[in-house]
C-alpha cells in the first residue's frame, strides 16, 4: 500500500469501501434482488432507465424510500453505433449540447417519477465520448459539472480513494461471477485500502450467465461485506463518493 493510500482513512477504522451498482432498472432488480439486499441490510445504487422504471414504478419508489440510491443513466442510453441496438442514438452522432440535455432531462424525469434527484451517474456501455474522428469529445466534464460522481464500466481494478477521478470511477463487472470470483476482487481492494465498485444488470440464478449477477453470490457478498470483523464499508456510490470528496 502506498503512503498516499495509508494516509487516506475510511470511517470508523474500516479497511476498504464497496459499492454495489446495477444498471437499466431491470425488473429482476426489484423482483428478485431487492429482497436479498434488504434482508442483508445492504444499500445499493441503481442507474435507471425510464422504460425499466415505468415497468415497476411503485417498487422503485419503495426502494428509494428504503435508502437505495437512484442514479442517472441518461434519458436515451446512447452508446457507440458499433452496437446495432444503438444506431438510432449513436454517440458518434451526439454533440456535447445534446448529451447535456439528455443528462438533465433524465434527472428531471426521475425526479418527477420518484421524487429524488440523482447525484451520481453511470456511463451507458461505459463509453465517455461523443462524435467521431477529429470531432470526438469527452463528456466527462459534463458529468463532473452536474454530478458528484460518474461510474465507468468493465474496468480492471478498484479505485484509489486519494487519487481516483470521481467523474470517471472504475467498476468491476459482477455479472456471471461466483462469490469466490467476487471475493478475490474484494480481497485486492481490502489489501490496498481501496474503493471497489461492482457493476451488474439482471439479478437471478445460475452463475456464468451474461449480464446476470448470480443471486446466491450477491447474498454471500453482502453478508461478507457487512460482517463487522471484515472491516469493510458497504454503501452507495453517493455515500462513499461524498466521503471521498470531503476527505480529500
Amino acid at each position: 500500500m502506498s503512503d498516499k493510500q495509508k494516509a487516506f482513512g475510511w470511517p470508523e477504522g474500516k479497511r476498504a469501501a464497496v459499492s454495489l451498482s446495477f444498471d437499466d432498472a431491470r425488473p429482476s432488480q426489484v423482483d428478485r434482488g431487492m429482497a436479498i439486499l434488504d434482508a442483508c441490510g445492504a444499500r445499493a445504487t441503481f442507474y435507471v432507465s425510464l422504460a425499466g422504471l415505468d415497468q415497476r414504478g411503485d417498487a422503485w419508489r419503495q426502494a428509494a424510500a428504503r435508502g437505495h440510491e437512484i442514479g442517472n443513466h441518461t434519458l436515451h442510453h446512447p452508446c457507440s453505433g458499433n452496437f446495432p441496438f444503438a444506431r438510432g442514438r449513436a454517440l458518434e452522432d451526439y454533440t456535447l449540447e445534446r448529451m447535456e440535455r439528455d443528462l438533465l432531462d433524465a434527472n428531471e424525469a426521475i425526479r418527477d417519477r420518484l421524487g429524488v434527484t440523482p447525484v451520481t451517474f453511470a456511463y451507458p456501455c461505459g463509453q465517455t465520448f461523443v462524435g467521431r474522428g477529429e470531432d470526438v469529445r469527452s463528456y466527462v466534464p459534463l458529468v463532473a459539472r452536474h454530478f458528484l460522481a460518474g461510474r465507468a464500466a468493465f474496468n480492471e481494478t478498484h479505485n484509489a480513494p486519494a487519487h481516483c477521478d470521481l467523474a470517471q470511477l472504475f467498476s468491476r463487472d459482477a455479472d456471471g461471477k461466483s462469490f469466490e470470483e467476487l471475493k478475490a476482487m474484494l480481497d485486492e481492494a481490502v489489501a490496498d485500502g481501496g474503493w471497489l465498485l461492482f457493476m451488474g444488470h439482471d439479478i437471478g440464478d445460475g452463475p456464468g450467465r451474461r449480464q446476470v449477477t448470480h443471486d446466491a453470490a450477491l447474498e454471500k457478498l453482502c453478508r461478507h461485506c457487512l460482517d463487522p470483523a471484515g472491516g469493510i464499508w458497504l454503501d452507495t456510490v453517493a455515500a462513499v463518493g461524498e466521503y471521498v470528496r470531503d476527505r480529500r
